[in-house]
């Protein structure tokens, strides 16, 4: 394992297509050594090479290698509550997330890769209701800030928008004609930006994911600030 990144193997999308044919025990079992080489070795090394280049502009957010409890996710699906049975997750991803955090709701950076999509992005997905409360007066409190997050050319170049599911009605004690009511209203914040699935192939994946990293990182940081928390050491 080293620091390194290239592109990920040709072999990581047939993997994940033929894993999704033969979602059993016997067939994984049989190639294991595929998933080792083709997956989680490569991933384990694009999460140190993410780590170098995060630590310029957002070292609070840890890049950790490791199988279990570290940065990548597990390939093996937690069935125990769950009618779909199959034991695996049929896409990998990783995220970086906040130093603070202990769960999967801290504010965090993510990378998604399956065959048919690829996407990533920042963000904090369905997080408690006090965190919501915070996120939600920092834009009432910060709303010029806010604007000039949301209007940023390069922040909607690559995203669009700031995306997350919303309420129906405005959140308990929060102004119903406020000009950001849908954001106000969001149970989720995040930016999410989407790119062809053969692009993890090449050198320039890496790039392109550090370029996005950078283009939601004002956002993130808003979001982090927004909780208490520093968003780079330089900060605190």
């Amino acid at each position: 394992m080293s620091s390194a990144f290239s592109g990920f193997p040709k072999d990581m999308l047939k993997f994940l297509k033929e894993l999704a044919a033969n979602n059993n025990r016997e067939w994984f079992a049989e190639n294991k050594p595929r998933y080792e080489t083709s997956i989680a070795e490569p991933m384990a090394d694009f999460i140190i090479a993410m780590g170098n280049k995060m630590d310029k502009y957002a070292d609070c957010f840890v890049a950790d290698p490791r199988r279990n409890g570290g940065s990548m996710f597990r390939i093996y699906r937690d069935t125990r509550f769950s009618k779909d049975k199959r034991p695996y997750k049929e896409n990998v991803g990783c995220h970086f997330r906040h130093s603070a955090g202990n769960d999967a709701h801290a504010p965090d950076f993510y990378v998604h890769i399956e065959p048919k999509e690829v996407f990533f992005g920042a963000g904090v997905w369905m997080p408690s209701s006090d965190v919501l409360y915070k996120i939600r007066t920092s834009i009432v409190e910060k709303d010029k800030h806010w604007q000039k997050i949301k209007q940023n050319r390069t922040l909607r170049k690559y995203f669009g928008d700031v995306a997350g599911d919303g309420l129906k009605r405005p959140p308990r004690g929060f102004d119903p004609e406020h000009p950001f009511l849908e954001d106000l209203k969001r149970k989720s914040f995040y930016l999410m930006r989407s790119v062809d699935p053969g692009i993890i192939h090449k050198p320039e994946f890496i790039n392109e994911v550090n370029k996005t990293f950078k283009a939601a990182s004002e956002f993130s940081r808003f979001i982090t600030t927004s909780l208490d928390l520093p968003f780079h050491s330089v900060d605190s």
